[in-house]
């Protein structure tokens, strides 16, 4: 009876302590849905209802690594998006990117978010195009939202998916003109296993053993890169915003965030100078200062050396008033170490993008 005990014992801890490779999967999606009109210069470019298909790749997690028995075991991947908006104008989008699948609910419910990179087969043109003024360039940034029931293996290895979706296709203001194009509607696929799904998963040992909870920490951190302003034609300028804040890790998954950012867009600076000349009822200083800045609140996700970032500001200081004085940014961080990283990050007003920064950072 106790050689059966310990035989028990011993077998058991070893199939649980194994661990567990990733399996893969594929999933292909319909869409169709509506234009979302968040700009009056969109109007006339909804004539249709957009269709297309969503094609994903994914590696199906089982705990190999500590962070995926926090999230439930996700999916993570790329995708290819084909789009048609049902205008003339707009033409067809393509693209390509990541993404992770997010589980709730026994795994019948499935959050998707993705992140690419999109190219247009109709983007704004002054001769041939001039009325599309959602796609300023033929080469933009790609974000993708999708909520679905899953029922796994109906038959053998195949399983549908319905739900529903949200597309999102900006090129940051890089290159005016850029209301960018927002899609929403339904879905419905299916999905493919390639290998035999584990009856079991491995949990997580290491959330009882380490703290995540600290002390409050700052945070100093450079963005930049190059937008134009209203004016189509006016060409890409530099901006330089410089972030100083300071966050507090509440637990393994999330941090709260408050501090400052000061934003030096030189594209408003030349959009002063030529409103001043060009209006000059409106009596503008050429000398306006350009500069902004704003106080901001914001959250952290961690997910592995990956985190999701999402803040939202005030401008406490904006001589010029061009956009609302609300501003809002949504990113990616990704820690080469563990105070140093580099950030990929959106920041619009409401729906309007301004820039899409690039930045690197350190944690002190």
């Amino acid at each position: 009876m106790k050689f059966r005990f310990l035989f028990i014992l011993f077998f058991g801890v070893g199939v649980f302590a194994q661990q567990l490779d990733d399996t893969n999967a594929i999933e292909v999606n319909f869409l169709r849905g509506n234009i979302l009109p968040h700009s009056p210069e969109l109007y006339h470019l909804i004539t249709g209802h957009p269709e297309g298909i969503m094609l994903s790749f994914s590696r199906k997690t089982y705990g190999k690594e500590a962070w995926q028995s926090l999230y439930n075991y996700p999916d993570y991947g790329g995708y290819f998006i084909y789009q048609d908006f049902k205008n003339e104008m707009l033409g067809k989008n393509y693209a390509v990117g990541a993404h992770y699948n997010f589980y709730f609910l026994k795994r019948h419910l499935m959050f998707k978010i993705g992140q690419g990179l999109a190219m247009t087969t109709r983007a704004y043109d002054r001769e041939t195009n001039s009325k599309n003024r959602a796609f300023g360039s033929k080469y933009m940034g790609n974000t993708n939202f999708m909520l679905n029931y899953r029922k796994d293996r109906i038959i053998g290895s195949l399983g549908i998916d319905a739900g529903f979706f949200f597309t999102h296709y900006s090129n940051g203001r890089f290159k005016s003109p850029n209301s960018g194009i927002n899609t929403y509607g339904l879905n419905l696929g299916v999905h493919y296993d390639f290998e035999k799904q584990p009856q079991y998963v491995v949990l997580d040992s290491v959330a009882s053993s380490m703290k995540y909870s600290e002390s409050i920490k700052f945070n100093l951190v450079l963005r930049s890169g190059f937008n134009e302003s209203y004016v189509i034609g006016s060409g890409q300028k530099p901006f330089y915003h410089f972030g100083a804040y300071a966050d507090k890790r509440l637990n393994r998954k999330s941090a709260i965030q408050a501090g400052f950012d000061l934003f030096a867009t030189t594209s408003i600076k030349e959009f002063i100078r030529y409103r001043s000349i060009a209006y000059p009822e409106e009596h503008l200083d050429p000398n306006t200062d350009y500069k902004r800045v704003g106080f901001f609140i914001g959250h952290e996700l961690f997910i592995n050396r990956l985190s999701i970032e999402t803040q939202l500001g005030y401008y406490i200081y904006r001589p010029f008033e061009l956009d609302t004085p609300i501003y809002d940014r949504l990113g990616m961080k990704y820690y080469w170490y563990k105070n140093v990283y580099s950030a990929l990050s959106v920041k619009t007003h409401g729906f309007l993008a301004e820039a899409l920064e690039l930045g690197i950072g350190i944690r002190i």
